[in-house]
């Protein structure tokens, strides 16, 4: 059978596929492609978008951490008893018990725990009696006759801080009646501690009886003894008396001992008929580790609340006790963290607020620079029929993809690395960082897709003079009122304006330095090269692809910010640095002293060895009485502190410490003077006040030696005694020595220079006399004398001190080195963004540069010429931004300084701010600049020969 053709022929060809959706092409989506175009240029843009937020969502991480271990710190310096809640109740007349106790403490617990926590191991409660009773058994100790006294005690839990050594404890049961006389009854038992007992002459067994009532008073049996494990312990330090030892008690000049005695919860009961009256109290130390700076306010309230408040009312009530009664310092303590926290505000906020202004800067130049680099496209795509808001979406979904991951991991590191309770700041500033990333390119490109209107030349000096009137706004009014008050938030103003300054001098920068450059370039024009020239026109010309002067004013703004924050900051942290060393050195006495207690003389040739140790410039030993009087002045008769000193050294001193500085010739004594004739000497100015120039006055001595004086001269302090209303008299040696009995022996010896603390007290132990004839330790000496007492100082027969030791005293607060390490992170992050600014720029006009090295190249430069018209081309602007930086940053200082209290900073009280010094402003602009020029020169020597040789390969055919 034949097959029809036709059946053949649709059998052998194959069905032709009919077209459908699935089939057809599908158009490449855009920003997979796009990012895929530009790898590199999208990891950089990932990366400035990571740092980015990094420092951002780290930076309100290290303030909080900061202030709080600066909160921690500063209460945990305080007493124990300053971080306590002291609670207190009359005892009941019946039906007193431990269980009572106990029950109401879970009470006072009840309220704890919101803002602030107390820690129930560390409490301490009990019942105590509120009058001591005097002791008559004669056999105890009475050093001066007076009898002891004592007061009786029941700590709960008291037996796990002590190890019974001798008896029992005190039962749980009342004590059976004895056999006595009518109207007594059966004695309390207690127990002592060894150290009491011993200083008492008590032992287990004594019946220790007090003043007979009429009503009856009971006798105390001492039934047991213990030893304190450990005194240091604050169970013992929290206002719990005399429980670990005997304290002693003056009355006047007499001394008695004061001891206390605890008693078990048999005899609770019967404690308020030992003194008639007896309370119960509550010890509620708060968890200082817990308690965070950001939640003071709160804290405080509810700290006044528990105090005298809505919350003691409550406790009064559901603890049955109406006269229930809170005290406690944390109120105070706390407005004192407070008001220390505000202060070092300032310093704290300047550096993030700087690193803060770059990065803003920073992320617009990039958003800004990319949107030029794609220009062509982006109007390519308009003219081909896509909307504005299109385009803009589609670089909208482009910086998503790239920007979010990357905030989102910042972010996350940050919280990771800086563990702290607040997270709301930490999401703002990365979500608000993050957000100027993502929108940086797409509204820069929006702008350049809008269509042209016509120039108004008005607009950009109208701006101009906005920023200049609200900086000269910022300034006065800092000027006017000063920084806000102690206590109060960050002043805005104060954080404000130097970024105002700096933004001023960028802009009145950007109007010049293209005509400073335009006429250096003039210059080198007349001359024989070609490089210099070349650079200098196109830096002041502007460099660009477009021949536009594009965003070339942002990197010096950038430059500007980072250097005028710096400057600032670094000129507030030396005034810190030489305020804490003035105060030290007055402190002190000079950089280093040797005391000795009261009048005792130094040992023999003590000064005149530590004079001449190494590193010592001035060595002034003197002789200083505190108790010497003054009289003939109007008021007849003053208490003084006399010096005699060597009148030239003595004057050095004052020199260098800044403290009553005097012409040493004022002293001097004529050689053939009469015997009889007055010592000149120098007066304070309170003493000034009181006497008349050329007058004679008579100083005497706690010896009894009278001296004639005469008014030579006033000083306001002096380097010995400087307290600023201390009443001194300096007179000069020779004279002086010959009439005053012991001044020929220094007993103070002072000096000036580069002193080793360590050094100086080998020097004394080698010249201390046998031990037989070592100066038994005394009081420290008489504050404002100069001297600084440490805790050595008690344990050192002539104790040593330098202004080394003192200013590392001064600057332990870790609120102050808090401020320092967050100040100088963020201008290490601020430098950084503005090096990324300018090499931004820089890589922006590569394409363009390597073009026209390349034409240059062919007519015969040279490769190291090349790299000079490179630095020619962006140095211009770096150095101006650097030589406006210091400016401004001077300015900054000079205009804003006086306003800042440095006090809390240096440790004490200093009258002045912010002091104008060219070192540290100096050392910020040029170290900036140096880093800026390392990298433009490392980029110009590496990058441009292979820029160059791509473009001599290709040729011109752009």
């Amino acid at each position: 059978m034949t097959t029809p053709p036709s059946t053949a022929r649709a059998s052998a060809t194959p069905p032709s596929p009919t077209p459908s959706s699935s089939t057809a092409p599908r158009p490449a989506p855009w920003v997979r492609t796009r990012l895929r175009a530009a790898p590199l240029a999208t990891v950089l843009g990932a990366a400035l978008a990571f740092v980015a937020v990094l420092l951002a969502a780290a930076l309100p991480r290290a303030q909080d951490r900061g202030a709080d271990q600066a909160l921690r710190s500063f209460l945990e310096r305080s007493a124990a008893g300053n971080t306590s809640l002291q609670v207190t109740a009359p005892s009941p007349n019946t039906g007193q018990s431990a269980q009572a106790l106990d029950a109401t403490l879970e009470k006072l617990l009840g309220p704890t725990g919101s803002t602030f926590r107390v820690d129930p191991e560390k409490t301490v409660h009990g019942a105590r009696t509120t009058k001591r009773q005097p002791l008559l058994n004669p056999e105890l100790s009475r050093p001066s006759g007076l009898p002891p006294s004592m007061n009786l005690l029941h700590v709960r839990e008291a037996e796990a801080h002590v190890k019974l050594a001798e008896g029992k404890w005190p039962g749980s049961s009342p004590s059976a009646p004895a056999q006595a006389a009518p109207g007594e009854a059966a004695p309390l038992q207690v127990v002592l501690s060894q150290k009491a007992a011993a200083t008492l002459g008590a032992r287990v067994g004594s019946v220790l009886k007090s003043e007979s009532r009429v009503d009856g008073t009971p006798s105390v049996e001492v039934v047991g003894l213990y030893a304190v494990l450990d005194e240091t312990d604050g169970f013992w330090t929290d206002n719990l008396g005399c429980l670990a030892r005997a304290c002693e008690h003056f009355y006047n000049e007499s001394l008695a001992w004061d001891v206390d005695a605890l008693v078990g919860t048999g005899d609770l009961d019967r404690m308020a008929a030992w003194s008639r009256t007896a309370e119960d109290f509550w010890q509620l130390p708060v968890d200082v580790g817990r308690l965070r700076a950001d939640r003071l306010d709160a804290t405080r309230k509810d700290i006044a609340s528990y105090i005298a408040g809505p919350t003691a009312a409550t406790l009064a009530r559901e603890t049955g006790r109406p006269g229930l009664h809170t005290t406690s310092w944390l109120p105070e303590r706390f407005e004192e963290a407070r008001v220390r926290t505000q202060a070092a505000a300032p310093l704290a906020a300047i550096g993030p607020a700087g690193v803060g202004g770059v990065a803003f800067v920073v992320l617009c130049l990039a958003g800004a620079l990319a949107a030029d680099r794609r220009d062509a496209e982006l109007r390519l795509l308009l003219a081909r029929g896509g909307s504005r808001a299109a385009i803009v979406g589609r670089l909208l979904g482009e910086g998503a993809v790239t920007v979010l991951p990357a905030a989102a991991a910042a972010t996350a590191l940050a919280v990771l690395l800086l563990p702290t309770p607040r997270l709301a700041p930490t999401l703002l500033a990365a979500g608000a960082i993050a957000l100027l990333a993502l929108l940086a390119f797409p509204v820069r490109a929006a702008v350049l897709l809008t269509p042209a209107r016509p120039a108004g030349r008005w607009r950009r000096p109208v701006a101009e003079l906005l920023v200049l009137l609200a900086t000269a706004a910022a300034v006065v009014e800092v000027r006017r009122r000063g920084v806000a008050p102690p206590g109060s938030d960050v002043d805005p103003l104060l954080i404000a304006a130097p970024l105002l300054l700096a933004l001023c001098g960028g802009l009145l920068l950007a109007r010049l330095q293209p005509v400073v450059t335009g006429w250096l370039a003039r210059v080198a024009g007349r001359g024989s090269g070609l490089v210099g020239f070349l650079g200098l026109a196109r830096a002041a010309r502007g460099s660009g692809a477009t021949g536009r002067t594009g965003p070339s004013v942002l990197p010096m703004i950038a430059l500007l910010l980072a250097i005028t924050t710096g400057g600032f900051g670094a000129a507030v942290l030396h005034s810190v640095d030489s305020s804490r060393l003035g105060v030290a050195r007055l402190t002190v006495g000079g950089d280093a002293a040797i005391s000795a207690y009261g009048k005792s003389p130094l040992p023999e040739g003590l000064a005149k060895a530590a004079g001449e140790l190494p590193g010592v410039r001035t060595s002034v030993p003197l002789w200083i009485d505190h108790d010497s009087a003054l009289r003939g002045t109007t008021v007849r008769s003053s208490q003084v502190t006399v010096v005699v000193a060597d009148p030239a050294a003595y004057a050095e001193l004052s020199r260098v410490l800044g403290c009553g500085s005097f012409d040493p010739a004022l002293l001097a004594t004529p050689g053939a003077s009469a015997a009889d004739a007055p010592l000149p000497a120098l007066f304070s100015a309170s003493l000034a006040g009181q006497a008349t120039q050329g007058g004679t006055y008579t100083v005497q001595p706690g010896d009894g030696v009278e001296l004639k004086v005469r008014v030579a001269g006033t000083i306001d302090c002096t380097p010995a005694h400087p307290a600023r209303d201390a009443a001194t008299v300096v007179l000069p040696t020779g004279a002086a020595t010959a009439l005053l009995g012991g001044a020929d022996r220094p007993n103070r010896w002072l000096g000036v220079g580069d002193v080793d603390g360590d050094r100086l007290r080998a020097l004394v132990r080698s010249k201390l006399p046998a031990p037989s004839g070592t100066p038994a330790p005394a009081p420290a000496p008489i504050p404002g004398s100069g001297s600084v007492a440490g805790p050595a100082a008690l344990d050192e027969p002539y104790p040593v001190s330098t202004s080394a030791e003192a200013v590392t005293a001064l600057g332990s607060d870790p609120l102050q080195r808090s401020a320092q390490r967050l100040f100088w992170a963020a201008m290490a992050g601020a430098a950084g963004f503005a090096l990324l600014a300018v090499l931004l720029t820089l890589m922006r006009a590569v394409p363009e540069r390597a073009a026209l090295l390349a034409r240059l190249r062919t007519m015969g430069l040279r490769r190291k010429q090349g790299v000079a018209l490179i630095l020619a081309e962006t140095l211009p602007q770096t150095l101006a931004a650097t030589l406006g930086g210091a400016l401004v940053a001077a300015a900054a200082v000079a205009l804003l300084g006086p306003a800042i209290d440095l006090s809390t900073l240096v440790g004490a009280h200093v009258p002045n701010g912010v002091r104008l010094t060219a070192g540290p402003v100096l050392t910020q602009a040029l170290g900036l600049a140096a880093l800026v020029a390392a990298a433009v020169f490392v980029e110009a020597a590496t990058s441009g020969r292979r820029q160059i040789t791509n473009e001599l390969r290709a040729g011109d055919q752009r």
